[in-house]
């Protein structure tokens, strides 16, 4: 594949770093050149000095062969029209914007280009690293609607269904971890001991699942 990034900055340069090593192509836009001082010695990608939205610059990029753009500067308005011009001018599928701001994210999103929310994710990482598990989501969407989330279970479940489970808190659970790998389950898949329950769910659905399975939990003990 052929990648363009928009920003050189820390993020940019270790996603140039990480595809070129992955054997894809790589070429990298920025402002500033001295930006590039990011960028190992050996990296081998093309450096283009200029705004991501610069039709000339772009091109100069490869754009119009690429298969993915990648917007990662310092500016939300930047990365969305840069964004917005791969896909809509040049007809670049594979298209991510970073956006600092979460408010922006569900418009964005409406708009067809998918978006990192990096202050709203790199909270989220925080607080599950500073709060008891499942206090926040393993994942969530760009408009904070949809998330990933570990469910306790408890250990009234072992030797149970993940079917019986799911009606009984009327859920969907997307996935066990069993012995620290992942597991898709099917509906009459077992829930053994130590399994990890993960669920996807609506946000404002998380609290009355936990309580209906912490009900369970209760009645069984």
């Amino acid at each position: 594949m052929h990648i363009v990034i928009m920003g050189c900055g820390r993020v940019g340069s270790t996603l140039a770093h990480i595809l070129e090593d992955k054997g894809h192509t790589v070429a990298i836009i920025d402002q500033s050149p001295e930006a590039f001082r990011r960028l190992r010695s050996g990296f081998k990608g093309r450096r283009i000095t200029g705004f991501g939205f610069d039709r000339d610059v772009i091109v100069e990029a490869g754009i119009e062969s690429a298969d993915a753009f990648v917007a990662v500067s310092s500016g939300d308005n930047s990365n969305i029209i840069s964004a917005r011009v791969a896909r809509e001018t040049f007809g670049v599928d594979n298209v991510v914007a970073r956006i600092y701001d979460p408010r922006r994210a569900e418009v964005y999103q409406r708009l067809g280009i998918p978006t990192v929310a990096t202050v709203r994710w790199t909270a989220d990482q925080i607080l599950r690293r500073l709060l008891p598990e499942g206090a926040e989501p393993l994942w969530r969407d760009p408009t904070g609607a949809v998330l990933l989330a570990e469910l306790d279970s408890g250990h009234l479940w072992v030797g149970e269904k993940v079917g019986a489970l799911e009606e009984h808190a009327d859920c969907r659970v997307a996935f066990l971890s069993r012995m620290g790998e992942a597991l898709v389950p099917e509906r009459n898949t077992v829930i053994q001991d130590g399994d990890i329950v993960h669920i996807i769910a609506r946000a404002d659905e998380v609290e009355r699942i936990n309580a209906a399975v912490a009900a369970r939990n209760e009645e069984g003990a």
